[in-house]
């Protein structure tokens, strides 16, 4: 029965993509935000986006949660429709502008890898691009879609326009991180989701099941945790946000250290998250 589901919807969206091709970036764009502000509500609960949002921001007028899930839904379509445009932007600079270009600059000149961490916020998958792009020698950890019949192609337009070296999610993972890492590899994840194998951290003073990677590569392998932002914005360009390294004063590796570097973390997903809810991706039960 999965299967089937997994068949039927893998046809609607190589037609939805087909269509995309046809019909040129820009219409997409509002077709699409038009349709995943339809259909999105009837697929994903609405319970868990109001309870996302309520312990983000509290109890507020429904008036404004109501914009804050249309823009989130527009996001989502815009994105989805960005999909099979990813090489166009891959080849030019014109619809990014990036505060911080710095301390990639930086990076690259120390030749010294870094571990990047994210959300999924606007179209999260530019960021990794445009390290890329910017000569950083760059592996990303990724999880695949359930979905079998989507995956093969998601993963070949990962590869292909956004960064080559793609890292499963897993055991087998970790492994190839670690082989990354010692061919000197920066390392590139999103931490915002919910894991089974993290650590029950604060995330807007609720607990929440939290990624300690980061933290231990950075301990073991002395590597610095560059945050990084994106959104959209009404013109559909993007800015970019490098932050500045994770300040870390006691570098030694252990259990204390691992926690609270993960905690500063959560930290700043929660600073990014508030500087506009609708760029995140508020379906996901992060709290479950």
């Amino acid at each position: 029965m999965k299967t089937l589901k997994y068949f039927v919807e893998s046809l609607i969206v190589y037609t939805f993509f087909l269509i995309i091709r046809l019909v040129g970036l820009s219409i997409s764009r509002k077709v699409f935000a038009y349709v995943f502000n339809k259909v999105g509500p009837l697929i994903k609960s609405k319970e868990v986006i109001y309870n996302n949002l309520t312990k983000i921001l509290g109890q507020q007028d429904d008036e404004i949660n109501k914009q804050i899930i249309s823009n989130m839904w527009s996001n989502y379509g815009k994105t989805f429709a960005e999909y099979i445009y990813l090489g166009r932007f891959k080849k030019t600079n014109s619809h990014i502008n990036i505060i911080g270009e710095k301390i990639l600059n930086k990076i690259v000149q120390k030749n010294k890898p870094v571990i990047f961490v994210s959300g999924h916020f606007a179209n999260f998958e530019l960021m990794a691009m445009e390290l890329v792009k910017k000569e950083i020698k760059l592996a990303t950890i990724y999880r695949p879609l359930n979905n079998f019949f989507l995956n093969p192609f998601m993963e070949k337009t990962r590869r292909t326009n956004i960064c080559n070296n793609q890292i499963k999610k897993g055991i087998s993972g970790i492994r190839e991180t670690i082989s990354y890492i010692q061919s000197n590899y920066s390392i590139a994840l999103m931490v915002d989701q919910r894991v089974t194998e993290g650590a029950r951290l604060p995330f807007f003073n609720y607990a929440a099941f939290t990624t300690t990677l980061p933290a231990q590569i950075a301990l073991r392998y002395k590597y610095d945790i560059v945050p990084i932002y994106i959104r959209r914005l009404k013109n559909d360009s993007f800015e970019m946000e490098v932050y500045e390294p994770l300040e870390i004063i006691d570098k030694v590796e252990s259990k204390k250290n691992k926690l609270e570097i993960s905690l500063k973390i959560n930290k700043i997903i929660e600073q990014m998250v508030l500087k506009d809810p609708s760029q995140w991706i508020l379906t996901h039960n992060r709290w479950k």
